[in-house]
């Protein structure tokens, strides 16, 4: 139905949910990411195909059974590859792609329920910001994974602030080759970012570890041993377990 969608666990297990559709209202709930804010409640920043927006739902409840649903970019084609974290200052902050400038910006909620945001463009050299994924370092600040289509490689954004009007990038050379389908951000149990990746040119998963806060430099291994033709990598999506290590989730063909 071209709609946005949530589903609630039932149970720790999630052997089942309750489900609700949240946003119907033309061709919307593209490239969903979703995050717990201050306030114990779902928000949800999305892609709006028929408006080519970028979209914020607020949950109304904890199984978010409603939402209240707010533009918060429409300048162009504006808002594919979301991902939404919250800041060390308990609002929102969203990374996604502005098509029609090929640039990476950032969307840094107004309040709790983000009903506004204050936009930037974070990166404007070449054709960037596809495949975006952002989380909270241990200073604070965002650190934002993206993919340089120009140069072909994965690259690295530090908000210098909570609101991110700016920031700090960083090239992670040996990151890509072909065409990479996903990045992924989080932070280790040391502080530092994590960042799973996919290499199309020799079909693996690529980690990178970054050796400070800025990841300004990093170490990089590359994943091997998966079975196949397309033998790993694409789509990935990383986080930290209770034993403090990375799990990391990725399609193999």
């Amino acid at each position: 139905n071209k709609n946005l969608k949530v589903a609630h666990c039932d149970n720790t297990a999630c052997t089942s949910a309750t489900t609700s559709t949240l946003d119907s209202v033309g061709d919307v709930g593209d490239q969903t990411s979703i995050t717990i804010g201050a306030d114990g409640l779902g928000l949800i920043s999305y892609y709006d195909d028929t408006n080519t927006a970028l979209k914020v739902a607020h949950c109304d409840n904890t199984n978010c059974t409603s939402a209240t649903k707010t533009t918060l970019d429409s300048a162009g084609n504006v808002g594919e590859y979301t991902s939404i974290t919250i800041g060390a200052d308990g609002l929102g902050l969203i990374s996604y792609r502005d098509v029609t400038n090929k640039n990476l910006k950032v969307a840094h909620c107004d309040n709790t329920a983000c009903t506004s945001a204050t936009t930037s463009t974070i990166d404007s050299d070449g054709d960037v910001g596809k495949y975006t994924s952002i989380t909270i370092g241990a200073d604070g600040l965002g650190l934002i994974s993206y993919y340089d289509n120009t140069n072909n490689r994965i690259r690295v954004a530090h908000c210098s602030s909570a609101s991110c009007t700016s920031a700090t990038k960083t090239s992670l050379t040996g990151t890509a080759g072909g065409t990479p389908t996903s990045t992924s951000i989080t932070i280790g149990a040391d502080g530092l970012g994590l960042i799973s990746m996919h290499r199309a040119d020799i079909q693996s998963l690529v980690l990178a570890h970054c050796s400070n806060i800025n990841c300004t430099s990093y170490t990089r291994s590359i994943q091997t041993g998966f079975s196949g033709g397309d033998a790993g990598g694409a789509y990935s999506s990383i986080t930290i377990g209770a034993d403090g290590l990375g799990l990391i989730i990725h399609h193999n063909d």
